[in-house]
């Protein structure tokens, strides 16, 4: 079969034959039509990631067809028995087990879903990871209520915009940072009702005038900004992060943090039960992730250096063939 490989660090990704997967007891064989990036795979191709395995195909979302369905793929392996965390042997698809950018993967029978029925298979191999992610920032640990104030960072990642739109679809408003005005602007085109770029140094107090305050933010960078949450946020908020893009957070006063009752919650990916509770909330509610790009599959590198540029807005995917 065809699929991208990645044989070292710090070297393009090859495009040419890799052994067809072999199904195990209690696997699947997926025939995939689209593949999805993470930032995840980026950080791997620079060697920047624990656990790393050479030869590997990267790669954790993916849609495709098994045993005659069209199906999405859950990336997230063996969480385990306790929601609250993942168990030490919880894994990621795409390391170290092969992943999606290939004509094949083989997966346990319970990660493979049916496909939304109104997403093609770039947008539906765009939902997974972030999806998953996004889902179980918003409403697990979140708690998000119908009516509430959200805010969410970095809008443009595929995270932050399937976070976006599980929030409007819930009833809540939304207002969003970015470090583009354009990206903003289209975050209204999505029904936000407003934005800051984060590169202003009073965007904080932007935010505060536009919204008052807010009952949720849904965060994925850290840095300092981080800090400044819990001056905006309403008696009662839940700050989730899921990400640290900008590093460590330099200055964070407790105070406001006990007087107004908030909670600082992390997370990541998220258990079997989200991913299927998610796929059905996107159902009903019709939601289309944003696909930015599509590359053929042998034009992956192409995706790959897209991701390391940044400045997409929504999901890079790879098509894997046309059907």
């Amino acid at each position: 079969m065809k699929a991208l490989i990645l044989n070292q660090k710090d070297a393009p990704l090859h495009y040419g034959e890799a052994p067809m997967p072999e199904a195990a007891r209690g696997e699947v064989l997926v025939q995939l039509h689209a593949a999805a990036l993470n930032r995840r795979d980026w950080w791997i191709t620079q060697g920047q990631y624990p656990g790393i395995v050479y030869p590997i195909i990267l790669g954790s979302d993916g849609a495709g067809v098994a045993e005659g369905r069209e199906v999405i793929l859950n990336p997230a392996f063996d969480w385990g028995e306790n929601p609250a965390y993942p168990s030490k042997s919880f894994q990621i698809l795409g390391l170290p087990k092969n992943g999606t950018f290939a004509e094949w993967v083989a997966v346990p029978h319970r990660q493979v879903y049916d496909k939304p029925a109104h997403l093609n298979m770039e947008q539906a191999a765009a939902l997974p990871l972030g999806g998953l992610t996004a889902f179980r920032a918003v409403f697990t640990k979140g708690q998000l209520r119908a009516g509430e104030k959200v805010l969410v960072t970095g809008a443009g990642g595929g995270v932050a915009l399937l976070a976006i739109q599980l929030a409007l679809a819930a009833g809540a408003q939304v207002w969003v940072t970015s470090g583009s005005d354009e990206k903003i602007e289209r975050t209204r085109n999505m029904g936000c009702q407003g934005g800051v770029n984060y590169r202003e140094a009073d965007w904080s107090k932007q935010l505060q005038q536009q919204a008052g305050g807010f009952d949720l933010i849904v965060d994925s960078a850290g840095g300092e900004g981080f800090g400044l949450f819990p001056k905006i946020c309403n008696p009662g908020a839940r700050i989730v992060t899921y990400g640290g893009t900008l590093g460590p957070i330099s200055s964070l006063s407790p105070q406001p943090v006990f007087w107004k009752q908030l909670s600082i919650l992390g997370t990541s990916m998220g258990t079997d039960q989200e991913f299927a509770d998610m796929v059905q909330f996107v159902s009903q509610h019709r939601i289309v992730p944003v696909v930015d790009r599509v590359y053929a599959l042998e034009d992956g590198q192409s995706a790959f250096d897209q991701i390391g540029k940044g400045g997409q807005f929504g999901k890079v995917v790879v098509s894997v063939g046309r059907f």
